[in-house]
Protein backbone atom coordinates (compact mmCIF):
# COMPACT_ATOMS: atom_id res chain seq x y z
CA UNK A 1 0.00 0.00 0.00
CA UNK A 2 1.24 3.75 -0.74
CA UNK A 3 0.30 6.56 1.45
CA UNK A 4 -1.09 10.35 0.17
CA UNK A 5 -0.23 12.80 2.79
CA UNK A 6 -1.81 16.13 2.14
CA UNK A 7 -1.23 19.13 4.20
CA UNK A 8 -5.10 21.45 4.45
CA UNK A 9 -6.80 24.39 6.85
CA UNK A 10 -9.59 23.03 8.85
CA UNK A 11 -12.65 24.57 6.39
CA UNK A 12 -10.95 21.97 3.17
CA UNK A 13 -10.60 18.83 5.22
CA UNK A 14 -13.99 17.27 4.54
CA UNK A 15 -14.55 18.01 0.97
CA UNK A 16 -10.84 16.71 0.51
CA UNK A 17 -11.74 13.72 2.29
CA UNK A 18 -14.28 13.50 0.66
CA UNK A 19 -12.45 13.89 -2.95
CA UNK A 20 -9.84 11.25 -1.99
CA UNK A 21 -12.60 9.09 -1.66
CA UNK A 22 -14.04 9.44 -4.69
CA UNK A 23 -10.58 8.91 -6.05
CA UNK A 24 -10.57 5.28 -4.79
CA UNK A 25 -8.41 5.96 -1.31
CA UNK A 26 -8.49 2.91 0.59
CA UNK A 27 -9.43 5.05 3.71
CA UNK A 28 -8.59 8.83 4.55
CA UNK A 29 -7.78 9.41 7.88
CA UNK A 30 -7.20 13.50 9.47
CA UNK A 31 -4.27 14.31 11.95
CA UNK A 32 -3.29 17.02 14.14
CA UNK A 33 -0.34 18.47 12.02
CA UNK A 34 1.00 20.59 14.88
CA UNK A 35 0.64 17.53 17.01
CA UNK A 36 3.14 16.65 19.69
CA UNK A 37 4.21 21.00 19.27
CA UNK A 38 2.93 23.51 21.48
CA UNK A 39 0.27 24.25 19.09
CA UNK A 40 -1.37 20.85 19.57
CA UNK A 41 -5.13 21.76 19.35
CA UNK A 42 -7.48 19.25 21.74
CA UNK A 43 -9.91 19.08 19.09
CA UNK A 44 -12.67 16.23 20.65
CA UNK A 45 -14.71 17.60 23.95
CA UNK A 46 -16.13 15.03 26.45
CA UNK A 47 -17.19 11.46 26.00
CA UNK A 48 -21.11 11.71 23.98
CA UNK A 49 -20.34 15.50 22.93
CA UNK A 50 -19.80 16.39 19.10
CA UNK A 51 -16.55 17.42 18.06
CA UNK A 52 -16.22 21.41 17.95
CA UNK A 53 -14.76 21.55 14.30
CA UNK A 54 -14.45 19.43 11.37
CA UNK A 55 -10.41 19.73 11.32
CA UNK A 56 -8.05 21.28 12.94
CA UNK A 57 -6.46 24.47 12.15
CA UNK A 58 -3.83 22.60 10.37
CA UNK A 59 -4.81 19.44 9.10
CA UNK A 60 -2.74 16.44 8.03
CA UNK A 61 -5.32 14.15 5.64
CA UNK A 62 -3.53 10.64 5.01
CA UNK A 63 -4.90 8.63 2.32
CA UNK A 64 -4.17 4.78 1.48
CA UNK A 65 -3.90 4.01 -1.78
CA UNK A 66 -3.12 0.22 -3.79
CA UNK A 67 -0.16 1.30 -5.89
CA UNK A 68 2.33 4.24 -6.12
CA UNK A 69 0.60 5.52 -9.30
CA UNK A 70 -3.09 6.02 -8.22
CA UNK A 71 -1.73 8.33 -5.15
CA UNK A 72 0.10 10.54 -7.71
CA UNK A 73 -3.04 10.25 -10.09
CA UNK A 74 -4.82 11.52 -6.69
CA UNK A 75 -2.19 13.72 -5.87
CA UNK A 76 -2.03 15.55 -9.40
CA UNK A 77 -5.65 15.62 -9.40
CA UNK A 78 -5.97 17.45 -6.09
CA UNK A 79 -4.07 19.78 -7.10
CA UNK A 80 -6.04 21.28 -9.80
CA UNK A 81 -9.06 22.08 -8.17
CA UNK A 82 -9.77 25.55 -7.04
CA UNK A 83 -10.31 24.59 -3.18
CA UNK A 84 -6.95 22.84 -3.24
CA UNK A 85 -5.36 26.62 -3.06
CA UNK A 86 -4.73 26.68 0.29
CA UNK A 87 -3.25 23.44 0.60
CA UNK A 88 -0.29 20.82 0.24
CA UNK A 89 0.98 18.01 -1.25
CA UNK A 90 3.80 16.69 1.62
CA UNK A 91 4.81 13.45 0.01
CA UNK A 92 4.15 9.46 -0.97
CA UNK A 93 5.35 6.88 0.53
CA UNK A 94 5.39 3.10 0.49
CA UNK A 95 3.60 1.81 3.62
CA UNK A 96 5.38 -1.70 4.83
CA UNK A 97 3.13 -4.87 5.42
CA UNK A 98 2.25 -5.59 8.68
CA UNK A 99 0.20 -8.46 10.27
CA UNK A 100 -2.65 -6.31 11.01
CA UNK A 101 -4.38 -9.07 12.74
CA UNK A 102 -1.26 -9.30 15.64
CA UNK A 103 -0.61 -5.76 15.78
CA UNK A 104 -4.23 -5.01 16.44
CA UNK A 105 -4.19 -7.91 19.03
CA UNK A 106 -0.89 -6.69 20.70
CA UNK A 107 -3.47 -3.48 22.10
CA UNK A 108 -5.56 -5.63 24.07
CA UNK A 109 -4.45 -7.40 27.31
CA UNK A 110 -6.09 -9.12 30.11
CA UNK A 111 -7.69 -6.75 31.98
CA UNK A 112 -8.28 -7.47 35.63
CA UNK A 113 -11.55 -6.42 37.56
CA UNK A 114 -10.61 -8.10 40.60
CA UNK A 115 -8.07 -10.16 41.57
CA UNK A 116 -9.99 -13.01 40.93
CA UNK A 117 -12.43 -11.74 37.98
CA UNK A 118 -10.62 -10.99 34.66
CA UNK A 119 -11.78 -10.44 31.44
CA UNK A 120 -9.44 -11.75 28.97
CA UNK A 121 -9.03 -11.93 24.80
CA UNK A 122 -9.23 -15.48 23.35
CA UNK A 123 -5.47 -15.05 22.14
CA UNK A 124 -4.22 -14.89 25.91
CA UNK A 125 -3.99 -16.95 28.61
CA UNK A 126 -5.65 -15.96 31.72
CA UNK A 127 -3.81 -15.31 34.54
CA UNK A 128 -2.62 -17.83 37.37
CA UNK A 129 -4.56 -16.37 40.16
CA UNK A 130 -8.02 -15.72 37.96
CA UNK A 131 -11.07 -17.77 39.40
CA UNK A 132 -13.42 -16.14 36.94
CA UNK A 133 -12.82 -15.77 32.91
CA UNK A 134 -14.72 -13.68 31.00
CA UNK A 135 -13.43 -14.22 27.41
CA UNK A 136 -14.23 -11.36 25.02
CA UNK A 137 -12.14 -9.84 21.68
CA UNK A 138 -13.15 -6.28 20.64
CA UNK A 139 -15.63 -6.30 17.92
CA UNK A 140 -18.70 -4.10 16.53
CA UNK A 141 -20.15 -3.61 20.01
CA UNK A 142 -19.25 -1.63 22.99
CA UNK A 143 -17.61 -3.22 25.53
CA UNK A 144 -14.46 -4.92 26.19
CA UNK A 145 -13.48 -4.55 29.65
CA UNK A 146 -11.40 -1.74 29.22
CA UNK A 147 -13.29 1.68 29.84
CA UNK A 148 -14.12 2.85 33.18
CA UNK A 149 -17.93 2.35 33.16
CA UNK A 150 -17.52 -1.20 32.23
CA UNK A 151 -14.92 -2.06 35.21
CA UNK A 152 -16.90 -0.69 37.57
CA UNK A 153 -20.19 -2.13 36.40
CA UNK A 154 -18.69 -5.58 36.32
CA UNK A 155 -16.29 -4.74 39.75
CA UNK A 156 -19.51 -3.79 41.23
CA UNK A 157 -21.15 -7.33 39.88
CA UNK A 158 -18.05 -9.02 41.03
CA UNK A 159 -18.63 -7.79 44.50
CA UNK A 160 -22.11 -8.48 44.91
CA UNK A 161 -22.66 -11.48 42.94
CA UNK A 162 -26.98 -11.91 41.91
CA UNK A 163 -27.27 -15.31 42.95
CA UNK A 164 -30.45 -17.08 41.74
CA UNK A 165 -31.52 -13.19 40.83
CA UNK A 166 -33.54 -11.86 37.45
CA UNK A 167 -30.73 -9.66 35.87
CA UNK A 168 -31.88 -7.22 33.27
CA UNK A 169 -28.97 -5.61 30.97
CA UNK A 170 -30.83 -2.59 29.26
CA UNK A 171 -28.10 -1.30 26.42
CA UNK A 172 -25.84 -4.65 26.55
CA UNK A 173 -23.65 -3.61 23.73
CA UNK A 174 -21.06 -6.52 23.79
CA UNK A 175 -23.33 -8.34 26.37
CA UNK A 176 -19.95 -8.05 29.29
CA UNK A 177 -22.25 -6.97 31.39
CA UNK A 178 -24.87 -9.41 30.96
CA UNK A 179 -22.32 -12.87 31.19
CA UNK A 180 -20.67 -11.16 34.24
CA UNK A 181 -24.03 -11.42 35.97
CA UNK A 182 -24.42 -14.81 34.52
CA UNK A 183 -20.91 -15.99 36.10
CA UNK A 184 -21.41 -14.58 38.90
CA UNK A 185 -24.82 -16.60 39.79
CA UNK A 186 -27.79 -14.62 38.41
CA UNK A 187 -30.71 -17.35 37.16
CA UNK A 188 -32.39 -16.02 34.37
CA UNK A 189 -30.40 -12.56 32.27
CA UNK A 190 -31.94 -10.80 29.81
CA UNK A 191 -30.12 -7.99 27.76
CA UNK A 192 -31.20 -5.98 25.18
CA UNK A 193 -30.34 -2.94 22.58
CA UNK A 194 -31.62 -1.28 20.34
CA UNK A 195 -29.25 -2.49 17.71
CA UNK A 196 -29.31 -5.65 15.70
CA UNK A 197 -25.54 -5.94 15.86
CA UNK A 198 -25.00 -5.43 19.74
CA UNK A 199 -27.69 -8.02 20.09
CA UNK A 200 -26.15 -10.65 17.94
CA UNK A 201 -23.00 -9.90 19.60
CA UNK A 202 -24.00 -10.41 22.83
CA UNK A 203 -25.45 -13.91 21.62
CA UNK A 204 -21.93 -15.16 20.25
CA UNK A 205 -20.43 -13.49 23.08
CA UNK A 206 -22.85 -15.61 25.55
CA UNK A 207 -22.37 -18.60 23.65
CA UNK A 208 -18.70 -18.98 23.58
CA UNK A 209 -18.60 -17.80 27.73
CA UNK A 210 -21.19 -21.11 28.03
CA UNK A 211 -23.43 -19.13 29.98
CA UNK A 212 -27.55 -18.54 29.57
CA UNK A 213 -28.44 -15.12 28.17
CA UNK A 214 -31.71 -13.87 26.87
CA UNK A 215 -30.92 -11.22 24.00
CA UNK A 216 -33.23 -9.15 21.90
CA UNK A 217 -34.74 -5.57 21.49
CA UNK A 218 -35.65 -3.28 23.91
CA UNK A 219 -39.13 -4.55 24.18
CA UNK A 220 -37.85 -8.05 25.18
CA UNK A 221 -37.84 -6.80 28.69
CA UNK A 222 -40.85 -7.75 30.40
CA UNK A 223 -41.71 -7.80 34.19
CA UNK A 224 -39.84 -7.11 37.06
CA UNK A 225 -35.91 -7.51 37.48
CA UNK A 226 -33.81 -7.85 40.91
CA UNK A 227 -31.04 -5.77 39.34
CA UNK A 228 -30.95 -3.43 36.46
CA UNK A 229 -27.78 -2.42 34.52
CA UNK A 230 -27.39 0.25 31.87
CA UNK A 231 -24.50 1.46 30.92
CA UNK A 232 -25.25 4.24 28.24
CA UNK A 233 -24.58 7.94 28.73
CA UNK A 234 -26.01 10.69 30.57
CA UNK A 235 -28.48 11.90 28.21
CA UNK A 236 -29.97 8.72 27.32
CA UNK A 237 -30.37 7.64 31.49
CA UNK A 238 -32.78 10.47 32.07
CA UNK A 239 -34.79 10.17 29.29
CA UNK A 240 -34.93 6.26 30.14
CA UNK A 241 -35.48 6.68 33.68
CA UNK A 242 -39.43 6.09 34.10
CA UNK A 243 -38.67 2.78 32.04
CA UNK A 244 -35.73 1.64 34.13
CA UNK A 245 -37.17 2.18 37.49
CA UNK A 246 -40.57 0.42 36.69
CA UNK A 247 -38.31 -2.97 35.12
CA UNK A 248 -37.03 -2.66 39.09
CA UNK A 249 -38.74 -4.54 42.02
CA UNK A 250 -39.65 -3.59 45.31
CA UNK A 251 -36.32 -3.56 47.41
CA UNK A 252 -34.09 -4.44 43.80
CA UNK A 253 -31.23 -2.36 42.76
CA UNK A 254 -30.13 0.05 40.26
CA UNK A 255 -26.79 0.28 38.68
CA UNK A 256 -26.24 3.02 36.21
CA UNK A 257 -22.99 4.10 34.18
CA UNK A 258 -21.91 6.06 31.54
CA UNK A 259 -22.06 8.97 33.78
CA UNK A 260 -19.16 11.79 34.16
CA UNK A 261 -18.69 13.06 37.40
CA UNK A 262 -19.89 16.38 36.89
CA UNK A 263 -22.81 14.55 35.20
CA UNK A 264 -24.29 13.31 39.12
CA UNK A 265 -26.52 16.34 40.14
CA UNK A 266 -28.91 15.91 37.11
CA UNK A 267 -29.34 11.95 36.61
CA UNK A 268 -30.15 12.28 40.50
CA UNK A 269 -32.78 14.88 39.77
CA UNK A 270 -33.94 12.74 36.55
CA UNK A 271 -34.42 9.71 39.21
CA UNK A 272 -35.65 11.58 42.12
CA UNK A 273 -39.04 10.78 41.60
CA UNK A 274 -38.34 7.08 41.34
CA UNK A 275 -35.34 6.62 44.06
CA UNK A 276 -32.94 7.98 45.35
CA UNK A 277 -28.79 7.87 43.92
CA UNK A 278 -25.71 7.34 44.83
CA UNK A 279 -22.71 7.65 43.72
CA UNK A 280 -20.98 3.68 44.08
CA UNK A 281 -17.65 4.09 42.22
CA UNK A 282 -15.04 6.51 40.70
CA UNK A 283 -13.20 5.78 37.73
CA UNK A 284 -11.16 8.71 35.75
CA UNK A 285 -13.78 10.45 35.61
CA UNK A 286 -16.68 8.84 35.76
CA UNK A 287 -18.69 7.48 38.23
CA UNK A 288 -21.22 4.81 39.11
CA UNK A 289 -24.56 5.33 40.80
CA UNK A 290 -26.80 3.22 42.51
CA UNK A 291 -30.24 3.41 44.07
CA UNK A 292 -32.55 0.46 45.40
CA UNK A 293 -36.19 0.82 44.97
CA UNK A 294 -38.61 0.89 47.88
CA UNK A 295 -39.85 -2.09 49.39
Amino acid sequence: MVELRLQCPQDQVEQISDALMALDALSVSVEDADAHTEQEQALFGEPGMPPPAAGWLRSQVVALFDTEAAALDAGQLLALQDFFADSSLLGIHTVEEQDWVRLTQSQFEPVPITNEFWVVPSWHQPPAQAKWVLRLDPGLAFGTGTHPTTRMCLRWIATHPPLGERVLDYGCGSGILAIGAAMMGAAHVDAVDIDADAVKATLANATDNRVSVNTGLPDMAQGLYALVIANILAAPLKVLAPLLCAHVQQGGQLLLAGILERQVDEIQAAYQTHMTLQVADRQDGWVLMHGVAAA
